[in-house]
């Protein structure tokens, strides 16, 4: 049975129309997704950047339970006529955030300084020669065979130079020092509790957004109701803005969709 239509049909070919469609559509959701954020732009011309409504953050859109392997469950084991509750650190009551709802303070002091200079050299040279003096008597006429009249002396003669260098250097340094408070949102099986937390801060025309979750060890708190974030594992902490400040330091959307897309 003959297909319905040849390799060489336009319709099936990776340079018929259906590439200028592609190129259509993605240019038109660049123009829908600016013609949004031109919108919303244009909604907040002379005034502040609304700040965000406060939600529970274990119903947002994308969030999931955190999952980790789990060590065996460990009993606890209750003294009779003691005073004392096992894992407390005071007498009367752990202030502490233990359950699901609890707020505790997160430190963090972020002073990251790294300096890395790396250079390599290498140079490689070879050479190799051979001659045909003696071939059966034959090597007077090899230029009989080959098309040019060669010297049986340096029959071959081959030769490879190489030489390569490469030096890198980098430096960076960061340096930030920030306090949020954060809300217990889930327990794990093992007891370590699972936080997030958000802050924003609005001075005039520019908001600040600081973010954290990860996961927190009970025995890491201090008797303050204190953690330091070197003490949260699977730490995500993100810091930044939007305002006025924010949108002149970005590139035009423009620009941003042109850099994707240009393939030079």
């Amino acid at each position: 049975m003959n297909s319905l239509y040849s390799a060489s049909d336009p319709r099936t070919s990776c340079h018929g129309p259906s590439r200028p469609r592609r190129i259509i559509a993605l240019a038109v959701a660049a123009l829908l997704l600016g013609a949004c954020n031109i919108v919303d732009r244009v909604t907040n011309i002379g005034g502040e950047p609304p700040l965000s409504a406060i939600k529970n953050p274990v119903q947002a859109r994308k969030y999931q339970p955190v999952v980790l392997p789990m060590p065996r469950k460990r009993h606890t084991l209750h003294e009779p006529n003691s005073l004392w509750r096992p894992g407390a650190r005071a007498f009367f009551k752990d202030q502490r955030a233990s359950q699901i709802g609890d707020i505790l303070t997160v430190n963090i002091t972020i002073a990251d300084e790294a300096t890395l200079a790396n250079e390599t050299s290498r140079t490689r040279d070879s050479a190799e020669d051979s001659d045909l003096t003696n071939l059966l008597g034959f090597e007077g006429s090899l230029n009989r065979i080959l098309p040019q009249a060669i010297t049986p002396a340096s029959a071959i003669s081959l030769g490879t130079k190489s030489s390569s260098k490469g030096t890198g250097a980098i430096s960076r340094k960061e340096s930030i020092k920030l306090v949020v408070a954060a809300i217990v949102t889930q327990i794990l099986p093992n007891g370590n509790m699972v936080i997030s937390g958000t802050q924003e801060v609005r001075v005039n025309f520019e908001k600040r957004i600081l973010t954290i979750t990860g996961v927190v060890r009970p025995e890491d708190i201090s008797a303050t109701n204190i953690v330091k974030h070197t003490q949260i594992a699977e730490a995500r902490i993100a810091y930044g803005g939007a305002g006025h400040l924010t949108d002149v330091q970005q590139p035009r959307y423009g620009q941003q969709i042109f850099d994707v897309i240009f393939p030079f």
